[in-house]
């Protein structure tokens, strides 16, 4: 909006205490179905891995990574290195990447349900792809519908589950996603180690039964109610105060109706969000979007995820010892991320994000020096040291599993006001997948080029990362979503960077507003 006069400046004073409402049926059925596509995005990076190491698909689609596999490597770390192979796994985020830019427009002009549904009919396309392909370009053309399903779900999904909660519960509620992620790669698992015995078909069967996610996350799509700041957004503001009444199951939401309205008053009058959200102004949290899904997949979790029965193929196992392995990784992940649903709303997310960095560089480091000594081209683990390993590596995982795992969602999905929240997201979603991409496809080239120095490698990163959460990240337990925007300028950081209000209403074109005048 141009010229003066009071113009909307966003929520302009806390209301926070004023809250009314709890976690009704409705709330918590509208979460689990959307969680859903968490449960996809599970199953996509759980599934890959057990694939990948089964021989009849490597015999059918990489027949030269099947010889080098069968007739014996003299390098042990580098059995699996193969591009094509690496491609099969990556194409799936590189896809994902591009349509969570087209994701972002959809999400704000048609709301989180039409982004949850046409992820899940993307699902449904490439996972038919994927079971009945018949060459090479056939597989990754599966891989890139499932691809297109991640962009928009991963858009969508954090969003509508942040937007639905109640404040005080947000973090737990927002971590639906996480945990139906960590089942999701958990049932990989489960399926792989039975589909793995099942020749020459079992992959088929694994890659085709993504459609049964997808599936019941389109068909809930149509049932879900629209989040009420969507709804707002979009102008439909009677109908947003109705789903709102209903999701906190009472009439008295007025405090919470008005921030919502302040903030769709202000998301409305922004025409170019992207380009809104790297002013000064939106300087934290474009930081946090870009830096909390960079360091959350430079966790190097996605490597053990991605490639765990490949991993420890590498290490000295057998087959079925591999699969069976990566499930117990698997069962670690699901069952820690109770952990972090349970503590987060008390603990906050900081001390979850510094003790999970703690514990994952000391399993890093341990990892590092066992296979450094005890493994190498000559050599193989023994029992007792294969044992440990696979104890380490879980410890690791559970360390993610209730910190990096679902705060690296929650904490940038929450933080955004209405104006910038689908960009912010966009960008989240967009840089997680393209580091993720970047780890899928350099990955069995590192592990071959540094050996166990990969773990030293990502080690390194987890101590930036969280030396990073110590002194950047601002604590936002219990701080509602669309009052997330004071939270900054009471950070010591931040609110040196942050323009004082007078110029930050200025920055927008409408002179002074209800801020300003506050502030002066």
């Amino acid at each position: 909006m141009a010229g003066g006069g009071i113009g909307p400046v966003g929520v302009a004073k806390e209301r926070a205490q004023q809250y009314k409402g709890s976690v009704t049926p409705f709330v918590v059925m509208a979460c689990v179905t959307a969680a859903i596509g968490g449960s996809i995005f599970g199953y996509d990076i759980g599934i890959s891995g057990g694939v990948t190491s089964m021989d009849p698909f490597l015999e059918k689609f990489f027949p030269v990574v099947y010889r080098k596999k069968n007739l014996g490597s003299k390098n042990n770390y580098c059995k699996y290195d193969n591009q094509g192979l690496s491609a099969f796994t990556s194409s799936l985020y590189l896809a994902g990447l591009v349509a969570s830019l087209f994701a972002s427009p959809v999400t704000r002009k048609y709301g989180r349900r039409a982004s949850i549904i046409c992820g899940g009919i993307s699902f449904l396309v490439g996972a038919t792809l994927n079971a009945a392909a018949q060459n090479l370009t056939m597989l990754l053309l599966g891989r890139i519908m499932l691809g297109v399903g991640i962009g928009f779900g991963n858009q969508a999904v954090p969003l509508y589950l942040s937007e639905m909660a109640p404040a005080h519960l947000r973090g737990a509620l927002n971590m639906m996603f996480q945990l139906a992620t960590t089942l999701g790669i958990f049932t990989a698992n489960m399926i792989n180690y039975g589909t793995g015995k099942i020749n020459p078909w079992g992959w088929r069967l694994s890659l085709g039964l993504a459609a049964v996610p997808a599936f019941l996350m389109t068909v809930g799509g149509f049932f879900l109610p629209e989040t009420p700041n969507s709804l707002i957004e979009r102008g439909l503001e009677e109908k947003g105060r109705r789903v709102l009444e209903k999701i906190r199951g009472t009439h008295d939401v007025d405090a919470e109706f008005q921030d919502m309205v302040e903030a769709s008053e202000l998301a409305n009058s922004i025409k170019h969000p992207f380009r809104n959200i790297m002013e000064r102004r939106n300087r934290p949290q474009l930081v946090m979007a870009v830096f909390m899904p960079t360091f959350q997949i430079l966790t190097g979790i996605n490597s053990i995820l991605f490639y765990a029965p490949v991993l420890f193929q590498s290490m000295g196992f057998g087959n079925n010892a591999s699969l069976y392995s990566s499930v117990m990784t698997g069962a670690v992940l699901a069952s820690s991320t109770l952990v972090s649903i349970a503590t987060v709303d008390r603990w906050g997310r900081k001390v979850l994000l510094i003790g999970g960095g703690i514990q994952m560089i000391i399993c890093q480091v341990i990892v590092a020096v066992i296979l450094g000594v005890k493994f190498g081209n000559d050599k193989q683990l023994s029992k007792e040291f294969s044992i440990i390993v696979v104890v380490i590596i879980c410890l690791f995982v559970a360390a993610f599993g209730w910190s990096w795992g679902p705060l690296g969602w929650t904490v940038p999905s929450e933080i955004f006001p209405l104006e910038t929240r689908s960009a912010g997201q966009s960008i989240t979603v967009s840089v997680n997948l393209f580091f993720t991409f970047a780890i899928a496809q350099s990955f069995l080239s590192l592990l071959c080029s540094f050996k166990f120095g990969i773990f030293l490698f990502f080690a390194g990163w987890i101590t930036i990362m969280t030396v990073f959460v110590i002194v950047f990240l601002p604590e936002t337990k219990g701080v509602p979503i669309e009052e997330m925007i004071l939270l900054w300028r009471k950070h010591w950081f931040w609110k040196k960077v942050m323009p004082p209000l007078q110029v930050e209403s200025e920055s927008r074109g409408t002179g002074v507003g209800m801020a300003d005048v506050r502030e002066l």
